[in-house]
């Protein structure tokens, strides 16, 4: 059995050796954590700089940042023989959506509304179709069968532009339901467990748990600022990686002992910690002229319980 790090710096070595990060993976990470929503874009120089310690060489850095750029994540911008990468339209729209998921908690009331949207008969290929499939579940819905979705508490603004991506606005039929009085049904609570696989979503919120409980006591130490940008990063990207496939079900359709809750106060507190050295860290490593008015946009709601607090 291993021995338990005894200093943030050894977790911090433990956790990457064990868990090393997909570099184009942690970019996103980095964008939607460090860079929006106050920031223009980066300088690939400095984002070689900034995920150096997590052992991601440039020429990884460089791949990753291609392949965001091929997938319409990235766009880059030229001055002379430099490039700026921000968020295209189209990866703005999806890391926003993911931020509200990660960093908001999601509320566990319901009205007994199911948003439903129905696919078939739809003169799709089959890869644009398994394509919206994967976009559905991406938002949260599950499959109740071929071509049919649903979700107790749809994302109507993400759900609106996967359609208008995808140019089926007017071919998708989308409705609101509730199960209807007087007659006896299969319990809300059963249909999620078919629709959704939570015990697989429950196991990696308590891998999350056991990984991150530590770190929690050892950042009562004295802490540097690339170590807490080191430790913030870690954390939003292992809990985004949980929480995206968390379809945020209302409490009544939950199993009783659901960690979600736990990882998201652990994770919470813990960015607490290491927010301000965070962003210390990137306004001494990142260019000035990226850096502008380090103003969180107002659509953007607060990170985890943060109300009224700056976002870099």
């Amino acid at each position: 059995m291993a021995a338990k790090p005894n200093s943030i710096q050894s977790w911090v070595k433990h956790y990457l050796a064990t868990h090393p990060p997909r570099s184009k993976s942690l970019i996103v990470t980095v964008f939607g954590d460090s860079l929006l929503p106050s920031l223009p874009g980066v300088w690939l120089s400095d984002l070689i700089a900034l995920l150096q310690p997590f052992g991601v060489n440039s020429q990884l850095v460089r791949t990753s940042v291609f392949r965001l750029t091929s997938e319409d994540w990235l766009e880059a911008r030229r001055e002379g023989r430099r490039s700026l990468y921000s968020l295209t339209e189209s990866g703005q729209q999806r890391v926003e959506h993911a931020y509200r998921r990660i960093y908001e908690h999601p509320p566990r009331e319901w009205d007994g509304q199911w948003t439903i949207v129905i696919l078939s008969k739809l003169d799709i290929s089959a890869d644009m179709r398994a394509e919206l499939r994967r976009e559905l579940e991406w938002g949260g819905f599950g499959s109740v069968t071929s071509g049919v979705f649903l979700h107790p508490r749809a994302n109507r603004i993400h759900l609106d532009q996967v359609l208008r991506r995808f140019r089926l606005s007017k071919d998708v039929v989308v409705m609101q339901a509730r199960e209807l009085d007087g007659v006896a049904t299969k319990p809300g609570a059963r249909l999620a467990q078919e629709c959704w696989d939570l015990r697989l979503v429950s196991e990696h919120y308590s891998g999350f748990l056991r990984s991150f409980q530590p770190v929690d006591r050892l950042l009562d130490h004295r802490l540097e600022p690339q170590t807490a940008f080191l430790v913030q990063t870690l954390l939003i990207h292992s809990f985004r990686r949980v929480v995206l496939h968390d379809p945020q079900l209302p409490a009544v359709l939950l199993p009783n002992d659901w960690p979600g809750d736990a990882a998201y106060n652990l994770c919470k507190n813990i960015y607490r910690k290491t927010f301000a050295l965070t962003r210390a860290h990137l306004l001494a490593n990142l260019e000035a002229s990226t850096l502008g008015p380090l103003r969180a946009r107002p659509e953007f709601p607060h990170r985890l319980g943060r109300p009224g607090e700056p976002v870099i």
